[in-house]
Order: C-alpha cells, then structure tokens, then sequence
C-alpha cells in the first residue's frame, strides 16, 4: 500500500513538472509591424533554437515556463524574453549598426565593436533599395572612402571602384572575394548578395599581395535554418533615356557663325542666305532614343534542422539609349548555395553561380565615337538624302575626314560578344574539439567568352571610317582559375578576461587560360548573316590570326593572431607569405606583416555610465600589403611580336621579342596607416565614424615605360618593359554619421552622410625624364597628361591663359606666341609666360587641373509610414576637373551654342576668342579647355507601398510591395559635357587596366541613363 501511494506521488509530481513545459508559438514583426522572416529564436543557455518562417511565425516544443528566449537578427537589436504563456509577439528594434553584428574580416569573423581596422559593411536591405543593374554602383555614396565611375554609360559597361584613391597608373581596382575565392562583382546578380564588407586599410594584410587595392568581401545569400520553404519574387521595368543634351548650334545658328568664321579668315562666305535654314537637323534627337529595361529574380529559401538550401535565377536585358540593341546588354544568372551538418563536428557549405551575358557595343569614348559625330555634324545637314539613303559628310578641308553620318555609323556597326561562367566554392569546416576549427575550401572560376566584329565594305565619302575591304574577326577565350585554402581556427578565454584568436593557414592559387583571334576577308554578300570565318575565302599578305597561353600560380602562408582583454583592449598581428610566379627568380617572395589595435573607452570605469555618449572605441593600423596586377612573364624576353622577313624576295610573317624584359621586376609595395573612432551616442540612435589615413605605394608597376627606341619597341607586338618606378602617396580623412529615429509606433526615419577628403601626390618617378606621359587630346598635339613629383597622378599639363586680346596694343605688348602655331590676332587667347622668358612656347607648360576630386560624398535619407516607404540616395564629387575634348576644331564642325558668347569686338568677350578659317593657336591645349567637372547627383529616389499582410495573406502572399523609381534623376554640375563623373582613361598593356596618366578626358562620353521603374515584390 505505501509503495502505491509514493508511486501516485510519483506520477503527480512529474505530471506537475511537465506542465511546467510548454509549447511555445509567437510572431516577429519589425518596427513597422510587418512580419520579420528568418530571426534567430533561442533558448538561453540551451541548444535549441528556430528561426521564423515568411510570415514571421516560429514554434518551439516542450520549452519549460519561465525561460528565457533571445531573437537576433541583423539589423535589429537582440531581445530576450521570458515565458510565461504558449503565445509570445515580439516587434524587434532597428539597429543597423548595431555592435553585436558579426563582420567578415578574411578567414574569420569578428564582432563589429572588436573590429581594429578600418571596416565598411553594405547590407542587402540597402542593395534592395537601390536596384543596381551592376552591384558596384550600389557602393557609389554609400560608403565613405570607396569612388565608383562608370567607363560609359552603355549597358554592361564596366565601372571603376577605387578604395582611398588612385595608387598606381596599372591597375586600381580591388580585390573581390565571394564566400572565400576570388571572383567577379561585376556579373553578380544584385539580390543575390546578403552583405559587401569593405577592407580599406592594414586589415586586408592577411591577403598579402592582391590587398593594396583594398579587398571587397561579399557574402551570398543562404537558407535559414528550421525555416519553411521560402519563394521571394521580384520583378522591375522601365525605360531609360539621355540624362542630358547638350545645346548645340542649330542650323541658322551655325551658318551665320559660320559665315563670320568665313569673313574673319577672309574667305567667301558659305551660307549668302540664311534665312530659310530654320532649326535644322538636332543631330542628338536623331542619335538619342527612349530604351526599355527589365529585370525578373526568382529565390527559393529554406532549411531543416540540419540543410540550409537557397535557389535563385535572375534575367536582365536592357537596351541602350544609343543605338537600341546595337549597345544591349542581357544577363541571366542561375545560382545554388547548400549547407549541411554532417556531424555534429562537420559542416558542408557549397555556393555555385552560372552567368550568361551578351554585350554589343558601339564606337564610343574617343574621335570618332557616335556621340563625337552627333556633337559635330553641322545641323544644316539632313540625316536622309533625297533617296532614302544616309547622307555623306562631304570630305571638305572644313569637315575633315574623321566627321560622319552617326546614323550611319550605328547602322553599319555590327558586333557580337557573348560571356558563359561557372564559378563557387566548396567548404568544410571541422570542429577537432573545443575552440579549435579546421576549414577548407576550394574556389573556382571557369569562364569563356566568343565574340564576333564585322567590317562591312562600305563608303562614307572618302573618310578614315571606309572600308575598301569586307572582313570578320572571331576571338575566342578560356580564362581559368581555382583556389585552395586550408586554414585552422583556434579559440580560447583565460580567466575570463583574456581572449585569444589564433589562424594559421595556407592558399594555392592558379589561374591559366588561353585565347585566339582570327580575321577573315570578303564575307559574302557583304552582310552580317553571312559573317563567319568559315564561309571567307578572301587571301590578306598579312597576319589574319594570333593566340596566346597563360599559367601564373601563387603559394601563400598566413597567420593572424587576435587578443583582447575583456573587450576593452584589443590587439591583432598578422603576417602573410607569398610566392608567384608573376615574378623572377630573385623576386619570387614577399612578406607582407600588419598590427591593428582598438581601445573601447566607453568600457573604462573612469567613463561613468553612458548617457550622451554610449560608445566610443579608438582604433589604429599599420601594415604592408601587395599589388601584382601586370602581365604574366614580364621578367622574360618572349617571341611574342610580329615580324616580317624577307626570303628569296618573298615578305614572310615570322615572330620577334615583345615586350622588353626586366628580370628585377617585383610587385608594389602598399604601406598602410589608419587612426579612427567609433562612436555611439544619444541612446544608440547615432553612430559615428572618422578615420584619417595615408597609404604610400611604393614600386609602382609602371607598364610600357619609356626606353630608348634602338630596343625596337615600336615593332608590331613590341613594347617596354614593366619597370618599378614610383611613388605616389594617397592621404585624407573620412566622417561618416548615420541618424535613426522612431519617431511613433508608424514613423521611423533615418539619415546618412559620408564624405571623404582625399590628397594624391606623386613622390618618385624613377626614369630618365622625371615625369611620364600619357592621354590625348586633338590631333597631332603633345599627350595632356603627366606623372611627376609634387603632383596628383595623371594631371594636365598645357598652358594657362590670361583672357582674350582686346587689341593689337595687347598683343604687342606681350611675349610672342607664334612659337605655338600662328601670330596672335585681337580675339585670340592670350597665354601666360609661366617662365617669365620673354616667349611663349612650349617650355611654358604647367599644371592646369586634375581628374583627381578634393572630396566625395553621400547623403541619404529613408522614411517609413506605416506602410509606405520613401528614399533617396545622393553622390557629390568636388573638385575634380575634366577635359573638353568632344569639340573637334575644324572651322566647319557644329559648336556648342557658349561660342555665341564668343568676341567679336574690343570688350565683347574674355573667355571666348573669335571665331575665324585663318591659323590661330587657339586650339592648344590648356585651360581654356578644362572645367570644373564637381557634381552633386541624385542617385536615386524610391516610393514604396507594401499591403496590408492580412490582406495579402489570404492570397497566400506573405509580403507584396510595389514601389516607383528613379535612378540618375538630376546631376547639378557647371560642367558642359554628358556627363562629368567620367573617368575612363587609355587601356594598359594588359589590355584590361586603364592608366589614370590621361583620365578625365571627355571624348564624347555616352552619358549614364536616366531610368524610371516600376516593380514589385513577392513573398510567398
């Protein structure tokens, strides 16, 4: 009987204990009450955990009552909450910088308030925002330090990101890594990316020889865990057109300029009558058009316990606003990202990307381009002669013979290039035991890419732009790489005060590849169908084809140690070891060691409890990184030129050394310096950052350098060597300062500003001149542009004026200037003598501005009402010059209508000169033709709606949101060109760099389009 009686005890007891436990149910919901799918749901101090489904709900089984459950999201500030019932709601707060975000720092992670170096991070939510076609414009303002221009504005055309300035004239541009290999952020699909980290300063060491550009780290997309399937949907179109035109003479205009053109040089006059020309041909309207753009992106997302999956395929296809299809591009992407818990100790982690695009492209960012020709075609011309067919440019003294149809040019422009890759990684990570983890990975990239240019025989009046002879050139390329990285991880706390990181790893890199061109004659038909090699049978006495191989491999050794007391003091060593064989023998090797260290302030006793001020952590890094970005085999003489032999009479094709080797060549040197604050104040709702820096790059990899002629560089295929010749010293401050406030429980505002201060300076240019040259400008004139000591890389050199002549008392009063092409007349422009000789030649050269901005900044500004959403994002560049050199100076060209403004008398004018047939010197480079290219742009601007989730829910939609954009909607600039954030400079001996010795030069730039959109979002 007393063993019934304690066994019934028993039973209550534990029946009592399990109704402690409960089935716990909720809903996450943000700050404007919208569901939040993917939170992190936790059980303190346990195991068990869940993340939200798309509609924000979770459940978590048999939870005893009164335990504490922590929800954490990126972005949103962690929240704890006990239970006391079966349902729980929880509204998560905004924090977008909140200190307990991990970031990616290269074989690791840290928390944000850990982080010593100088670390930017762009979240998904903002890429959301700003619906770039290409990721990188998604950078442009957003994040201090980091510059992006656009080498055109034609579809897929490349853009430029340079990190804390231009160090060298080879290549700038940073190095990307995806999940851990190097790739491309170029052909990424933009709602693929889940957060860009940027690595500005000496924290990039542990990259060692691709760092000193500085490093891009982007993370993908992945499943969540014990989360339902998940689609998203999202989908925009739209039209583009010209952000600007530029006013032109029209046709009664030009003739009357004409004419007193004509009467100046004392020649007949060409248009006697005047009066019935009207407006004329508006050559841009003819060039110009309304283009469509579309981008459709479908995600799939979920996981289990123990699978995380994500699955997603994008399609973009836009049209130029120049030529329609004939300056197209289309993409599509496909992409599959997997993580498994093999173990409890192994974990599997895959992420593979396929992308597919096409590009045509027209003649563009030079004389000669389309936009050169719509600018200087004279508006008395029609497009169409009586027959229907293009009208000629007649070839007369005044058109030149560079000046052509552009309507024709478009037309007869046929070009097809076409890009497939694969790429991704494949990663584990095993946890040996307790704090310490090996991982590995492998990166791949294998892209192939065909294109195809047609020559059409055809006759545009005797201008350079005939061709006598049909032809067609095919290349094809195969452009290989993969990654190996190895690395271990080990974690530990001493006496709970003491906190130590350690990495030690290693990473094998190749990269290989080959490509060939190959040009047929006298295609059938003379048409673009029957373009193909195979049907040529046309014989050239020239070389018709050419090819190329490559293999360059790197080892690498790296370690990084990272300490910190409490969190308050913390330190971090790291040290990097690379050999490549990019470089000779004796130069195989490089080290390249780093030190960050950070004090949080706000830690200390001394600083009370936080009240205005609730966070502030000092920071300071100095390191050495790598920069090896040249041609493979520079330090070999290689039979890679062209040469032409003569045996028995007979001209024979033969091979001859290319470049001029130089056996000491070795990579650039960075030597990085950063001091910076973090601050937090007013409740966490601003935060502040500042960092002052200089990063002297030293050995500059100075391709094609200037030698003696004797070597025979000037052969077909020949060229200089790749010296080590340099230095150039980038230095600045950066602030950026963001705003947050919940203003009720349906207002939320937020506010960013970042701007840069940025001083470039060559220090050494190691050749036998002092000073190396390069760009162009006009035709036949000295290169505009110059590297020398105590000026910003790639600044104009010409003359300085002084006014216009007034009379010829002015004129005899000053030096001559004959030396420069032609005695001055009144109207002329008037030069300085820089050197105070008594002459003006061109020993009176000097500095006359720079492509190089004093500053840039971003200004953003985001509204949310209940469910309605506003943004706008802004960029401004000050104090950047550009070089007008879209105005080709044949007395007949069209002119900008400023040339109405031009002197015609004594105290008419003293900026524009006369206009006149006769020889002037008014045409030299100099000031006259360099303008202040500051601008403030208007980047985007975006209204949102999202619909009600009850309401949408029943569709069994769990988020719908449609929105209106703008992008590129106004640019406030004095400058009169297209567009005066151009940047592009000459193409480099790689063939895929530009030189920064002659940026900034405006050719006739194709503007970036001015795009509205209207999208939507899906969430089922």
């Amino acid at each position: 009987m007393k063993s019934k009686l304690l066994l019934t005890v028993l039973l209550l007891f534990t029946s009592f204990a399990f109704a402690q436990n409960l089935d716990v149910t909720g809903t996450v919901l943000d700050a404007s009450g919208l569901s939040l799918p993917g939170v992190n749901v936790k059980v303190k101090n346990s195991s068990k955990s869940t993340t939200t489904d798309f509609d924000g709900t979770f459940k978590l089984t048999d939870v005893p009552k009164g335990t504490t459950i922590v929800f954490s999201y990126i972005g949103f500030r962690t929240q704890e909450v006990v239970v006391s019932g079966t349902k729980v709601t929880v509204k998560m707060v905004d924090d977008a910088k909140s200190l307990d975000e991990v970031v990616v720092i290269g074989y690791g992670s840290q928390k944000k308030r850990e982080v010593t170096g100088a670390v930017a991070v762009l979240d998904s939510k903002t890429i959301d925002l700003l619906k770039p076609a290409r990721i990188e414009q998604a950078l442009q303002g957003t994040i201090a330090g980091v510059n992006v221009t656009t080498q055109s504005g034609a579809p897929g055309a490349p853009l430029d990101i340079r990190i804390r300035g231009i160090a060298t004239n080879g290549e700038n541009k940073p190095t990307v890594i995806i999940d851990g290999y190097v790739g491309d952020l170029g052909i990424l699909n933009p709602n693929d990316i889940e957060t860009i980290i940027v690595l500005k300063d000496a924290q990039a060491a542990i990259y060692g020889t691709i760092g000193a550009n500085g490093i891009i780290l982007v993370t993908t997309k992945m499943g969540k865990k014990n989360s339902k399937t998940r689609v998203s949907f999202n989908s925009y179109a739209g039209f583009q057109e010209t952000s600007r035109k530029l006013p032109t003479l029209n046709a009664t205009e030009y003739a009357l300029l004409l004419n007193e053109s004509y009467a100046n040089g004392g020649r007949a006059l060409p248009y006697p009558n005047v009066s019935s020309l009207g407006n004329g041909t508006n050559w841009q309207d003819e060039v110009f058009q309304m283009a469509p753009i579309i981008s459709n992106d479908l995600t799939i997302s979920g996981g289990s316990e123990k699978i995380t999956y994500s699955v997603s395929g994008s399609h973009l296809d836009q049209e130029g606003i120049v030529g329609g299809d004939k300056s197209g591009y289309l993409r599509n992407t496909a992409r599959i990202a997997l993580g498994a818990d093999l173990s409890d100790k192994i974990k599997l982690k895959s992420n593979v990307i396929y992308t597919y695009f096409t590009r045509n492209t027209l003649n563009e960012n030079g004389l000669g381009s389309v936009l050169f020709n719509a600018l200087n075609v004279p508006a008395t011309l029609n497009p169409y002669d009586a027959n229907g067919n293009y009208t000629l440019v007649p070839s007369t003294t005044g058109l030149g013979t560079e000046i052509i149809n552009p309507l024709a040019q478009i037309e007869n422009t046929y070009n097809d290039y076409n890009y497939k890759k694969l790429n991704g990684n494949f990663g584990l990570d095993y946890k040996i035991f307790k704090g310490f983890t090996l991982s590995g990975s492998i990166g791949f990239n294998t892209a192939n890419s065909e294109s195809k240019e047609f020559a059409k025989q055809i006759s545009y009046g005797g201008k350079v732009f005939d061709v006598q002879r049909s032809s067609v050139t095919q290349k094809a390329v195969n452009d290989n790489d993969y990654s190996f990285d190895l690395f271990a991880t080990y974690n530990t706390k001493i006496a709970d005060k003491h906190n130590i990181t350690g990495t030690v790893g290693t990473t094998i890199y190749k990269q290989w590849g080959n490509g060939l061109t190959a040009t047929g004659f006298d295609v059938p038909n003379n048409t673009w169908e029957n373009a193909d090699i195979s049907l040529t049978k046309g014989i050239s006495e020239t070389l018709t084809n050419s090819s190329y191989v490559y293999d360059q491999r790197r080892l690498s050794y790296f370690g990084r140690l990272q300490y910190d007391y409490k969190g308050r003091y913390l330190l971090s060593a790291m040290i990097r070891r690379d050999a490549s064989t990019r470089f000779g023998p004796g130069n195989t090797t490089g080290y390249f060691p780093s030190f960050t260290a950070g004090w949080v302030v706000s830690d200390e006793s001394f600083f009370g409890e936080p009240k205005f001020i609730n966070f502030l952590k000092l920071r300071a890094s100095y390191g050495t990184l790598g920069n090896d970005q040249i041609p493979n085999y520079g330090y070999l003489g290689l039979l890679n030129g062209e040469a032409t032999y003569v045996f028995n009479g007979t001209l024979v094709n033969g091979a001859a050394q290319g470049q001029v080797p130089n056996p000491d060549v070795k990579w650039e040197e960075a030597q990085k310096f950063d001091v910076g604050l973090d601050m937090k104040f007013l409740n966490d709702k601003i935060s502040f950052v500042a960092d002052y820096f200089i990063d002297t790059r030293k050995d500059l990899l100075i391709p094609n350098i200037p030698v003696s002629a004797i070597t025979g560089i000037g052969a077909p295929g020949a060229s200089a060597p790749t010296v080590n010749a340099g230095t150039v010293k980038n230095s600045g401050f950066e602030f950026a300062i963001d705003y947050k406030e919940k203003l009720s429980d349906s207002f939320t505002l937020s506010l960013g500003y970042n701007v840069t201060f940025l001083k470039n300076e060559v220090t050494e240019v190691k050749n036998g001149t002092g000073f190396i040259e390069g760009g162009a400008f006009g035709v036949g004139q000295p290169a505009p542009s110059r590297m020398e000591v105590g000026k910003p890389i790639g600044y104009f050199y010409g003359y300085k004026t002084d006014g216009i002549f007034q009379n010829q008392a002015e004129i005899d009063a000053h030096p001559s200037q004959i030396a420069l092409g032609a005695n001055a007349s009144p109207g002329d422009i008037r030069y300085v003598d820089v050197n105070n000789d008594g002459v003006i030649n061109s020993n009176d050269r000097t500095d006359i501005g720079k492509p190089i901005p004093d500053a840039t900044m971003g200004f953003n500004l985001q509204l949310n009402y209940k469910a309605v959403d506003f943004a706008v994002f802004t960029y401004a560049s000050i104090g950047n010059d550009m070089a007008r050199n879209y105005e080709r100076t044949l007395s007949d060209a069209n002119r900008l209508d400023y040339v109405l403004d031009r002197w015609t008398g004594v105290g008419t004018s003293n900026s524009t000169p006369r206009v006149t047939t006769g020889a002037t010197s008014n045409n030299v480079f100099s000031d006259y033709f360099i303008e202040d290219a500051s601008y403030v742009r208007i980047q985007n601007v975006q209204l949102g709606y999202t619909l009600n989730p009850n309401i949408s829910q029943k569709a069994g939609i769990t988020k719908l949101r449609l929105y209106a954009q703008v992008n590129n909607l106004y640019t406030f600039t004095k400058y009169k060109g297209f567009d005066p954030g151009a940047s592009f400079g000459p193409g480099n001996r790689d063939n895929v760099s530009q030189s920064p010795i002659g940026a900034g030069i405006d050719y006739g730039f194709y503007p970036v389009p001015r795009t509205y959109l209207l999208g939507l979002n899906i969430n089922f």
